[in-house]
């Protein structure tokens, strides 16, 4: 994962500032350690943000991941990006997961789905009570685990990969390393070998 693809597909920074939620962190929001794009800050990132992503529904789950973002010096746009996966439009499967294993844990009867969407309005869902707050206490931490290790482990991997490209740019042909690799990186490969060529032409 490099920066190219972050800073492709991140929020500009000056949008994140002018959000008025985040106001009250003042001049912390220009702290170059909430702008890096490196493995530790991309992993804080995703860990911060898919916790506090399944906070239970409120309306400052933003603030919650900025200053989380700010605590432990993660990357504040990816923070902040990561908790909008929890949106109008996947509420309910979201939350309903969160209630059934809430309920699971405590060992209580559900509602079908059917009937949770009858129920469920984002300034009444704390009226679901215990089943929904550990169901999401649950699902916060293992959102922060899985994305902090997940990070870490792929961008691993792409840094390795990144490696045996470079390491195959001189060879020949390489049917096995095709035959491994999926065809997008094989492009990356042979536009590679094409570009390094162009140069030693000129």
């Amino acid at each position: 994962m490099s920066n190219k693809f972050w800073k492709r597909y991140l929020p500009d920074p000056t949008k994140i500032r002018e959000i008025k939620a985040l106001g009250f962190l003042g001049d912390k929001l220009y702290s170059p350690n909430l702008w890096y794009l490196n493995r530790q800050s991309v992993a804080r990132a995703f860990a911060v943000g898919l916790w506090a992503m399944y906070t239970p529904p409120l309306p400052w789950q933003q603030v919650i991941a900025a200053v989380g973002a700010v605590y432990f010096n993660a990357n504040l746009p990816i923070a902040v990006a990561l908790v909008w996966i929890t949106n109008p439009i996947t509420w309910l499967p979201m939350y309903y997961l969160a209630y059934l294993i809430g309920s699971w844990a405590l060992g209580t009867t559900t509602f079908t789905f059917d009937r949770f969407s009858e129920l469920f309005a984002v300034d009444k869902a704390l009226e679901f009570g215990a089943p929904l707050l550990i169901g999401c206490f649950i699902l916060m931490n293992i959102g922060a685990v899985l994305g902090y290790f997940g990070v870490h482990l792929l961008w691993r991997r792409g840094v390795m990969h990144a490696l045996e490209l470079r390491k195959l740019r001189g060879k020949v042909y390489d049917t096995a390393f095709m035959a491994n690799e999926s065809y997008a990186s094989y492009k990356r490969l042979l536009a590679q070998r094409e570009k390094t060529k162009n140069k030693d032409a000129s």
